[in-house]
């Protein structure tokens, strides 16, 4: 077989051709393992995505309820009527039996916020009122003693135990840890650290912290002290000592012994919307 010479044009075209060839194949080997990386990398981030898609959850973090929620704080003159207060009522401005509610009526408020703390039933201050004139032997148109506090309360289902200022703040403090509430009365004779000009008044305490060792204060007479987290042992400072009793300590509830079981807000006055009566 004769062997064939290429020219120097063929030998040119031939090495041209070659080389096209080759660097094609170079060319699409690259492409191949980019591709193969793209859909890996692509792989990756479908199964990252998966990963994050199908995480738990954080659960919200659980409220807790405000237990100062469900204490009833009314207010009893004429001046936080006027301001239009929460908690405030017309009986403010008006008389009974002869008397300024607005002078008298702290008592009532007390008993009235303890009614409405600790029971399913309702009651204004003015309720309250005439509720303890057909319970006690409470005339009205003045300040309820201690005497008429107790039997009325007695016949609301209350356990309440009387009692003089112990001699020692331990004492005391034992008494409002035990308390379920307990209506104190206070003056500024004997200590001016919280009440300023006050010769006597009835106060409501509600919810011993024993961390700090204060108290929920519900104060009739003062709305700057109403619904206030106050020092236990100011309280106790303040106990009035010229009263033959100084509080009133309500430690049990039985809805069986209560008499009455009222259940609406006399006389106009101003309420959360979560304590007005829904008929």
């Amino acid at each position: 077989m004769q062997k064939r010479t290429y020219d120097r044009k063929e030998l040119i075209l031939i090495v041209f051709v070659s080389a096209v060839i080759l660097a094609a194949g170079v060319f699409l080997k690259l492409w191949d393992e980019k591709r193969t990386e793209g859909e890996e990398a692509a792989s990756v981030q479908v199964t990252t995505q998966a990963a994050i898609n199908v995480q738990t959850p954080v659960p919200e973090p659980v409220r807790t309820p405000d237990p100062t929620a469900g204490i009833a704080s009314f207010l009893q003159g004429p001046k936080s009527w006027k301001e239009k207060r929460e908690w405030s009522g017309e009986w403010g401005k008006e008389y009974y039996d002869g008397g300024s509610f607005g002078g008298f009526g702290c008592g009532l408020c007390c008993m009235a916020n303890i009614y409405n703390s600790l029971t399913q039933y309702r009651c204004s201050p003015v309720d309250m009122y005439e509720y303890a004139k057909k319970a006690s032997m409470y005339g009205g148109g003045g300040a309820i003693d201690w005497g008429y506090m107790k039997e009325t309360m007695t016949r609301l289902g209350f356990t309440c135990e009387v009692g003089r200022k112990p001699a020692r703040y331990p004492s005391f403090q034992e008494k409002i840890k035990q308390a379920k509430a307990c209506i104190v009365v206070v003056s500024s004779a004997d200590s001016a650290c919280y009440w300023k000009n006050t010769p006597g008044h009835y106060v409501t305490l509600f919810l011993y912290d024993k961390k700090t060792d204060k108290v929920f204060l519900t104060d009739s007479g003062d709305p700057s002290h109403n619904r206030h987290w106050v020092s236990l042992k100011k309280v106790y400072r303040s106990l009035k000592t010229a009263n033959h009793w100084q509080y009133m300590a309500v430690t049990g509830y039985d809805a069986k012994k209560n008499s009455w079981k009222h259940n609406g807000f006399g006389g106009t006055c101003i309420l959360p919307e979560s304590w007005y009566i829904k008929k």
